[in-house]
């Protein structure tokens, strides 16, 4: 999609206190890629290739990518797959699936294989150690996947372990609560796409507007017959870093986009540092 559409890319730096965090893991860099729906046009070569430049000029200790990295067909993923082996992380790659890699089994599989032959690890309720046993990174299903089991993950952690958890959509932040959460990395809502300055995503709007719309006029307007909802139910998390009790959820805008694109709501990389 052309820049004019989708705006350029922004670099968001955030910071995190993580307590307990071991002495020698202070100062780690994470950076994190989301909702790429990948199809080389929506996402343009130019943006998803300065975004990866941008990511390897900080010198990451570990790169996560969660989800969706196509929309509907799958073959885009093996051209992806070729321009995010250009990624550099020193202890490594690492993903969750979205909704859209998830709604069929044949193209989960595909998008599992496609990635974890590039050297992605691909995680489904698992938990590993790639920065040592001071730091547990997570990684969770979609959430509206069958599959979708922290309880299978979380039970068996020690509640004084710090952890990083990776899972596409940010409403799995509200089962989520019951369990330690230092940062919960999320994507899925593109930051709304259309944002309205002072008030948020112009979609969050868009359920009171159906039931302020007399239901045979909705009929005639498109915008009317599909529930935000069916996006997210949490629309005030829709971008950026939220608290969430003890818990902290940080949703990135996303690079790909849909039409008709994006207004004051630019794609993102995120950059975080551990103190």
């Amino acid at each position: 999609m052309h820049p004019i559409f989708s705006g350029p890319l922004t670099v968001e730096n955030l910071t995190l206190t993580v307590d307990n965090l071991p002495p020698e893991l202070r100062g780690m860099k994470i950076t994190q890629f989301s909702d790429f729906h990948y199809d080389g046009v929506k996402l343009s070569e130019e943006l998803l290739g300065e975004a990866i430049q941008t990511s390897n000029s900080v010198h990451p200790d570990l790169v996560v990518l969660t989800g969706d990295f196509i929309t509907y067909d799958p073959k885009p993923i093996y051209t992806l797959v070729k321009r995010l082996k250009l990624l550099q992380a020193r202890k490594g790659i690492y993903a969750v699936l979205g909704n859209h890699d998830s709604y069929y089994d044949s193209v989960k599989s595909r998008i599992i294989k496609a990635l974890t032959d590039t050297g992605i690890q691909v995680l489904s309720n698992e938990v590993i150690y790639p920065l040592g046993k001071g730091l547990a990174l997570v990684g969770l299903p979609d959430f509206w996947s069958a599959e979708f089991n922290p309880a299978s993950v979380f039970n068996d952690l020690d509640p004084q372990l710090p952890r990083i958890v990776l899972s596409h959509q940010p409403d799995s932040a509200e089962v989520l609560q019951q369990w330690r959460v230092d940062l919960q990395l999320s994507g899925h809502t593109h930051g709304g796409q259309i944002v309205l300055p002072e008030l948020g995503p112009l979609i969050a709007y868009q359920e009171r507007a159906i039931m302020a719309t007399p239901s045979w006029l909705r009929e005639w307007i498109p915008l009317l017959q599909r529930k935000c909802d069916r996006i997210v139910k949490h629309w005030e998390w829709y971008a950026g870093l939220y608290q969430l009790n003890q818990n902290r959820l940080y949703v990135n805008r996303g690079l790909g986009t849909y039409p008709p694109g994006r207004l004051f709501c630019p794609p993102e990389l995120t950059v975080i540092t551990l103190i």
